[in-house]
């Protein structure tokens, strides 16, 4: 089992919430090797004794445990392949994990190509935005094997709290889409609740307060709602990687032959915020263009 006094963690990919999960599992005493495309994202945790390395190839040869959390499948493909890629460069008995929200079908191959190059692959991709990364309250879902799911299960109560394997490769995947629809339609639904309790003339704040301790009650009425009414849209989770996510999660469904009309309501509205100009917003934005569809001034 990992140990945090002799296990070096590699982490790829230093945003909104990669930057947190390093610093708690530095604050848990894990050494950490870090890698971005742009440094000075990580000069704050080099401040703090992260180890910085020039590329992936550096950081694979470092590390006993190699976590990424990029943005796209495509940037996932990116890091694991090629003669530049992980899969290529780490140590033997290396622990992968992907935290990154990405294709189910991309988590099985890696799972499978890891295997041939005697390493072991997990797919663990979060939820909880940068809230749950800051306080280490992130649910982690995970596919894999049981035994290395064990193995660094001590990694993963560092950061989450609601910790689970799935079942085999790509099953955290699965269920992060899974995770992705519930928000979509979610989402939609808070921002109407706010802009109705509005034309109506009601206090959004007191509506928001009463609703979110009853059978509304959801993360996202009572985090997400409160950073509409506060106009606060910085992103805890960008509408575009949200915009990605929706579309991994309803090509997974139409390939399963399952109809999603929900999602493809959700994905077409938040393509038209993107088109705003609200791309790098967080996904909190969508109020400001259903507000200006029902014309209610926020």
């Amino acid at each position: 089992m990992v140990t945090a006094s002799s296990t070096k963690i590699g982490f790829i990919g230093l945003g909104v919430m990669g930057k947190s999960m390093v610093k708690n599992l530095m604050e848990a005493g894990y050494k950490l090797n870090v890698y971005t495309r742009t440094k000075s994202k990580a000069e704050e945790l080099l401040e703090t004794g992260a180890n910085w390395h020039e590329d992936a190839v550096s950081l694979a040869k470092a590390s006993d445990v190699i976590i990424t959390m990029v943005g796209y499948p495509e940037d996932v493909k990116k890091v694991y392949y090629g003669d530049k890629g992980i899969l290529k460069n780490a140590k033997k008995n290396t622990y992968l994990i992907d935290m990154t929200t990405s294709k189910p079908s991309l988590a099985m191959e890696i799972y499978e190509d890891a295997k041939k190059e005697g390493l072991i692959a997990l797919d663990a991709p979060v939820s909880g935005g940068d809230i749950g990364a800051k306080n280490g309250t992130l649910a982690i879902m995970t596919g894999g094997d049981k035994d290395a799911y064990h193995e660094v299960a001590p990694i993963f109560r560092v950061l989450g709290e609601r910790i689970s394997l799935h079942g085999p490769a790509g099953a955290g995947q699965h269920t992060k889409m899974a995770n992705q629809i519930a928000i979509a339609t979610n989402m939609i639904g808070v921002c109407e609740s706010i802009l109705y309790a509005k034309k109506a003339g009601l206090d959004a704040e007191e509506v928001l307060a009463t609703i979110s301790t009853g059978a509304a009650a959801s993360f996202s009425l009572s985090n997400l709602g409160k950073r509409m009414l506060e106009r606060d849209y910085e992103p805890g989770f960008y509408v575009k990687h949200f915009i990605k996510d929706m579309e991994i999660a309803l090509e997974s469904a139409h390939n399963m032959g399952m109809p999603a009309p929900g999602l493809e309501l959700s994905l077409k509205l938040y393509k038209e915020l993107a088109d705003m100009g609200e791309a790098d917003s967080g996904t909190q934005a969508l109020i400001k263009l259903l507000a200006h569809q029902a014309e209610i001034t926020l």
